[in-house]
């Protein structure tokens, strides 16, 4: 069983830098076949934006593809450290509600740790293990 988030997390996450338009964090989901991408700030870790984030707070209130991504972002996340624990991790995620965590180090992100990294981990036999087992629908 893994120890740390190093041991579960995706490595090298799709990131765009803050002021790119929102078209390209979501090219880079369909691309990698991910529902998030690290906003960064001068290449330094400032955010993250998921596919509900575009859909919310910009498609429902008619903002088109060319809306820079900090407008679409949650902005001041909660990140980890490659070398925190599994257990630590679940905490943090329990606490805030949130389903992916940043994994950073000096500044930059080295990796994503999501929720079903989590349930693949503890129980791949689970739905939601399944279902994040399984290969992306393109």
């Amino acid at each position: 069983m893994a120890s740390t988030v190093a041991d579960i997390m995706t490595a090298h996450p799709a990131a765009v830098e803050a002021d790119q338009p929102v078209a390209v964090a979501a090219a880079l989901m369909r691309d990698n076949d991910a529902g998030a991408v690290i906003v960064n700030d001068n290449g330094r870790v400032s955010g993250i934006v998921t596919d509900r984030d575009i859909t919310i707070r910009l498609v429902a209130d008619e903002k088109g593809p060319d809306t820079p991504v900090r407008e679409a972002c949650t902005g001041e996340v909660e990140a980890v450290g490659p070398d925190t624990s599994v257990e630590q991790a679940v905490q943090i995620m329990r606490r805030l509600a949130v389903r992916r965590l940043p994994v950073v180090e000096d500044g930059r992100a080295v990796g994503i740790v999501s929720l079903g990294d989590l349930a693949m981990e503890r129980d791949p036999d689970s739905a939601l293990g399944d279902i994040s087992a399984a290969a992306g629908d393109r």
